[in-house]
């Protein structure tokens, strides 16, 4: 009811996040109800360490809910597999690790998910500065990038990042009404 209402406000997509790891066929009933073009699931990972088989540490980002309050235990990478299967259309990818550092995204996720899945990812979390959009992208292999902090607080313009993106050879329209 609550995806169909957005809709009809004018949305044109819907992100899912919580909901879509408590109750995984949701995010498959939805996709059927609405099109995949319009689900979005977002997964908010973080790094963490667990023993691995040999005895060491190993590295495994493991997927948050409720603002990266809640850990589910899922691994990131596993988990974007599934939401695509389960027929979202787009995934955006909020470090927990970066989120608000401004230090940039957080390369590794970003590119291994990527690798993974055939649907668009939008890197979320660790903007900085126009450079760390066009990280995203190129090294990131992001289809895109999303930024608050840069804009809200007039760090950058949307035209300034969106030039110095296009100078690093990612392709970016700019309206030059703006």
């Amino acid at each position: 009811d609550d995806i169909r209402e957005m809709l009809r406000a004018g949305s044109d997509k819907v992100s899912i996040n919580s909901a879509a790891c408590k109750d995984p066929e949701f995010v498959r009933q939805a996709a059927r109800r609405f099109g995949s073009q319009c689900i979005v699931v977002n997964i908010d990972p973080k790094r963490v360490y667990r023993p691995g088989a040999d005895g060491s540490d190993e590295e495994f980002w493991e997927v948050h809910i409720h603002g990266g309050r809640i850990s589910t235990g899922l691994q990131a990478v596993d988990w974007a597999q599934q939401v695509e299967q389960l027929g979202a259309g787009e995934i955006v990818l909020t470090s927990m690790d970066c989120d608000g550092t401004k230090d940039g995204y957080d390369i590794p996720i970003t590119r291994a998910v990527n690798e993974k899945v055939t649907i668009p990812v939008v890197a979320s979390g660790g903007a900085g500065c126009p450079d760390h959009l066009a990280d995203a992208i190129l090294e990131g292999k992001a289809d895109a990038a999303l930024a608050a902090s840069i804009f809200h607080f007039g760090e950058y313009t949307i035209r300034e990042t969106k030039q110095i993106m296009r100078s690093r050879g990612v392709p970016v329209r700019i309206d030059e009404s703006i």
